[in-house]
């Protein structure tokens, strides 16, 4: 890829002397966004990523008081998942269009009330389908973020709000879990379990308070029109995949997840060429193939799948396990994510420093400490197990985490680096839809993967092989991380 073919990918959307929105309208020209801004953009990313992880530990007293059954709580967890991971690029588009401020209120707004409709859910099914929009309002919300981030700031200042949007990011998955076992805990005025959906509600409003005041309105200067055949062919590649591998174990692999399994590969190759036939006419489609040349965002995503397959199906079976396996009660099994939580935070912070010294052989050390940290686990759990404690956990539990954190962040980074202002909420879309995508597929894998050999097998050897399934993709990522570029922009 030559230095002209790049810039001509940059700039093929470019519109000189288009107009400017009138007020606080603001492009890749004349961006500004305050600190308190930042953290308000980071508070609309953290919500939906809590959101994802926080229902894991809820799930057993979930399946008590609605009389669920394994097959509904999947679709719990997997309704809102899918919908999320389908909607996220359109969403991404929608801010370019109609501007990102405006599509990161109405989604905070739409989250808030989503959530209430989780908590107030009076059976197992209206749960499902609150969780569904839930997803969707999630994804309206979340590609606005990187995509103001992307064209509100540059230069050093924007090297520092993509590390601590990767810092967000993890910490959320984390603490999810970890605020999901103390709020069903606590038992807030009887509310159980609802307390992890209704906890949302004053948030998104001080969210909505601080996003009046403080978020710059940015989009596209030549927002392109939705692609309507592209969103329709994205959302069945996701949803014949991702649907029956979530739910096909918990509803006995019926006809209709093999079906759909089959249909995925012909669905996903109508989409690439559907994709491909409108960027090369010259329109822009709902994933420009073109966007792939960017050798940061190619490499760098071609990473974040398999980092993040890992990371999903890890939280997932870690809350089962634990609960299931060791009987924790549900504070104890957040808790135990603690000490990974601390040191992914710690690491996020080093970051920046040890990027610019070391460039991304930083991803590189992350992989291999975060290795040695689920080697450690596997051992602990192998000699341990059932009697496993807190203690027992705590140094794999750590070292994997700060891996975790030295490797997130930079990738974040490196996938968003070429990307051009003028495509920021393309970019980001396809950023968060791979990161989501990889995560729920994670769930359904690793997690499909531990369920099927527990009754066989013992919950202890099947947490060590399915923990050895992930440093199989850790060493994938170790491999890739090899040909990223040096450098880190």
């Amino acid at each position: 890829m030559t230095e002209t073919q790049i810039s001509t990918i940059r700039t093929r959307t470019a519109a000189p002397g288009a107009a400017k929105t009138p007020g606080r309208t603001h492009t890749s020209s004349g961006p500004a966004l305050s600190p308190l801004g930042l953290f308000t953009v980071l508070l609309g990313a953290a919500l939906p990523l809590i959101d994802f992880f926080i229902v894991n530990v809820a799930l057993p007293t979930m399946d008590h008081d609605l009389h669920a059954g394994p097959a509904v709580l999947e679709l719990v967890v997997a309704g809102y998942g899918v919908a999320y991971a389908v909607l996220l690029v359109l969403g991404g588009r929608l801010g370019d269009t109609f501007g990102r401020r405006r599509l990161f209120l109405s989604g905070m707004a739409a989250f808030g009330l989503t959530s209430l409709a989780c908590g107030l859910a009076p059976d197992a099914w209206s749960l499902v389908g609150a969780r569904v929009a839930q997803g969707a309002s999630a994804a309206l919300m979340l590609p606005q973020v990187l995509a103001t981030i992307h064209s509100s700031t540059s230069g050093s200042r924007r090297a520092r709000a993509l590390s601590m949007y990767g810092a967000t990011a993890g910490l959320s998955m984390v603490a999810g879990q970890i605020l999901g076992g103390v709020l069903v805990a606590a038992d807030i005025a009887g509310t159980g379990w609802r307390a992890v959906f209704l906890v949302n509600v004053p948030v998104a409003l001080i969210g909505l308070v601080l996003a009046v005041r403080t978020v710059p309105e940015t989009r596209s200067e030549r927002p392109a029109p939705v692609d309507v055949p592209g969103t329709v062919l994205l959302a069945l590649s996701l949803i014949t995949l991702m649907v029956p591998l979530t739910e096909g174990r918990a509803a006995g692999w019926p006809l209709w997840t093999w079906l759909g399994l089959g249909a995925f590969p012909f669905v996903a190759v109508a989409f690439y060429v559907v994709e491909r036939r409108r960027d090369r006419a010259g329109h822009t489609p709902l994933l420009p193939p073109s966007l792939f040349a960017l050798p940061g965002l190619r490499r760098g995503l071609a990473m974040v799948v398999p980092f993040s397959i890992g990371f999903g199906g890890f939280m997932f079976v870690i809350a089962v396990a634990l609960q299931q396996g060791l009987r924790y009660g549900p504070v104890e099994a957040g808790l135990a994510l603690a000490p990974m939580a601390t040191t992914f935070f710690v690491a996020s912070l080093m970051g920046p420093r040890l990027v610019g010294r070391y460039g991304s052989r930083v991803v590189t050390a992350g992989g291999l400490i975060q290795a040695v940290g689920i080697a450690l686990l596997m051992v602990a759990i192998w000699r341990d197990w059932p009697d496993l404690s807190l203690a027992g956990l705590l140094p794999g539990v750590a070292l994997a985490g700060f891996g975790q954190g030295l490797q997130l962040p930079v990738l974040i980074r490196i996938v968003l680096a070429d990307v051009p202002s003028e495509r920021a909420g393309v970019g980001s879309g396809v950023m968060v839809t791979t990161q989501q995508s990889a995560l729920a597929l994670g769930v359904a894998t690793l997690g499909t993967l531990f369920l099927s050999l527990g009754p066989s097998a013992g919950m202890g050897d099947a947490l060590v092989i399915t923990l050895a399934a992930q440093l199989g993709a850790i060493a994938l990522t170790l491999l890739m991380s090899l040909r990223l570029p040096r450098k880190v922009s």
